[in-house]
């Protein structure tokens, strides 16, 4: 597959990583964080640039790789934005930098949001908790050029109102045209909003065109199962959603095997793929 792809774009050798220098560390939610690193040569930086929906390869020495998804503005890509949850070893680690520390970054890597087949289209974006990270670039680009596109909804679950990432971005992205539909695992105390699963948001969307509306979804597969099915259920086809999926990336490339899914490689033919190319393999247990 080839839709979208764009890997190297400033090296020659996929292997070596650049220097990036922390400038600025964001808490976001308990064990989430968001990190703005800038590359330490400024010839990379000129000639760095990102599609909503790729990932960098983040190193720190003594600890390995992990594979992050940007999460800034594509059109400021002097400091990229990489909101991360401290989860395993590498996670961690970065957890415990500083600003003014350093790592190693390889990238972008990986397929992007289907931004060509969007014109003039209605657009739902589906994030589930951590999901919301690799849409917001998405959602950056779309609000920039707000008059190309249809009604554009963004449905957003986590599991608690505390969970919710970004939420001082919410009123502004509101008032550039992004109409905003959230619910929650659990309600706590001053909560008047919706509680349940995504996908009832999506049953409970009213003001879309299902023939020429273009479903996007990043979160827990289970929930991006039942997204998918809840869309079909409404009159979408599977060719009209598309998913993003990370599953044990590692050299990013396609060499080590780890990530493989199917025939697919989810670090190289993805982790953007359209839901009819990769849905029969989300549903094989243990895959």
């Amino acid at each position: 597959m080839n839709r979208n792809r764009r890997l190297i774009i400033f090296q020659d050798n996929a292997w070596v990583p650049s220097t990036a220098v922390i400038r600025k560390i964001t808490p976001e939610i308990e064990g989430v964080k968001t990190f703005l690193l800038e590359l330490a040569d400024s010839q990379v930086t000129r000639a760095y640039t990102f599609r909503p929906g790729q990932f960098n390869m983040l190193y720190v020495p003594g600890a390995g790789e992990a594979a992050i998804s940007m999460s800034g503005d594509p059109d400021s890509s002097r400091l990229l934005a990489h909101t991360i949850r401290f989860a395993g070893n590498v996670t961690r680690r970065i957890g415990s930098l500083q600003v003014g520390d350093s790592l190693g970054l390889r990238g972008p890597f990986g397929t992007g949001w289907p931004l060509e087949e969007c014109a003039g289209r209605d657009l739902i974006l589906v994030a589930g908790g951590i999901g919301l990270p690799p849409l917001r670039p998405l959602i950056y680009h779309l609000l920039a050029e707000r008059e190309q596109y249809g009604r554009i909804y963004l449905l957003y679950g986590a599991r608690s109102p505390e969970m919710r990432l970004y939420t001082s971005e919410f009123q502004a992205w509101s008032e550039k045209g992004l109409v905003i539909k959230e619910t929650v695992d659990r309600k706590t105390l001053g909560w008047q909003g919706n509680v349940g699963v995504v996908p009832l948001l999506l049953d409970q969307l009213e003001a879309f065109d299902p023939e020429r509306a273009i479903l996007m979804i990043c979160g827990p597969e289970v929930m991006m199962r039942f997204t998918a099915r809840s869309a079909m259920q409404r009159g979408m086809t599977s060719e009209q959603i598309w998913v993003s999926t990370e599953r044990n990336m590692q050299c990013a490339v396609g060499m080590c095997g780890h990530c493989q899914l199917g025939p697919e490689f989810v670090c190289k033919d993805g982790p953007v793929f359209r839901y009819d190319q990769i849905s029969p393999y989300l549903l094989v247990e243990g895959l």
